[in-house]
């Protein structure tokens, strides 16, 4: 169970909204976009390539990544199922704080249990926390292994690897479903701006996200 702070700790209401720093930003709300998928299956290098179409087109945006994170805020933090836990929940401390400043932040994290990111999501009003389920099979990820981890898991290197020793529990209901055997980055990429675009989030015109795709 969350703790809950101190009861002489009082939350402190800011005379900007929430609203009033999306509108300057040109979004009609802010948002965060939460990649989760097996480790190799993508979320880093379809998160990016999405932070820099946003950037061409005007949108400010922030990009948490999962190993970045644990170089600073979450250093202390190994990866066992509750510093798993763990590291979520501040990085869903960390992303609300980003959307309530009215930008698009990405996160990359294989966030691998259910709960932990129906607790992000309730962290969240309603439409600020868009699942995006980028989905790779084990044996894709693994036949990439870009940091050469699953070689060192199946050996016994590392442990409590998501996928090999310790589990990965798929979305149910995800807002945006990417199969990357099926699609390139490109129209991962082109997916994820036309959600936005359909659902309202960007103030830019319709003729002119199109003309950007």
């Amino acid at each position: 169970m969350m703790k809950q702070p101190p009861a002489d700790v009082v939350w402190h209401p800011h005379q900007v909204s929430k609203a009033t720093r999306a509108h300057a930003k040109g979004l009609n709300t802010s948002a965060v976009l939460w990649f989760t998928g097996l480790s190799g299956s993508g979320k880093s290098t379809i998160a990016n390539a999405l932070e820099q179409r946003l950037a061409e087109l005007g949108y400010h945006t922030y990009l948490l990544d999962g190993d970045n994170v644990r170089h600073g805020l979450n250093r202390d933090l190994g990866f066992s199922d509750a510093d798993r836990m763990e590291n979520i929940r501040r990085i869903g401390e960390v992303s609300k704080l980003f959307v309530d400043a009215g930008l698009l932040v990405l996160t990359a994290f294989i966030s691998p249990f259910q709960a932990d990111r129906q607790l992000v999501r309730q962290l969240h009003k309603d439409r600020e926390f868009i699942e995006i389920f980028v989905d790779t099979p084990l044996a894709v990820c693994e036949q990439r292994d870009p940091k050469g981890l699953y070689l060192k898991a199946r050996t016994g290197a590392i442990k409590h690897f998501t996928g090999i020793d310790s589990t990965y529990e798929a979305p149910i209901a995800a807002e945006i479903h990417l199969k990357t055997v099926e699609m390139d980055i490109d129209s991962c990429v082109s997916a994820i701006l036309q959600y936005l675009n359909d659902g309202g989030y960007l103030r830019q015109s319709v003729s002119g996200f199109s003309d950007a795709l």
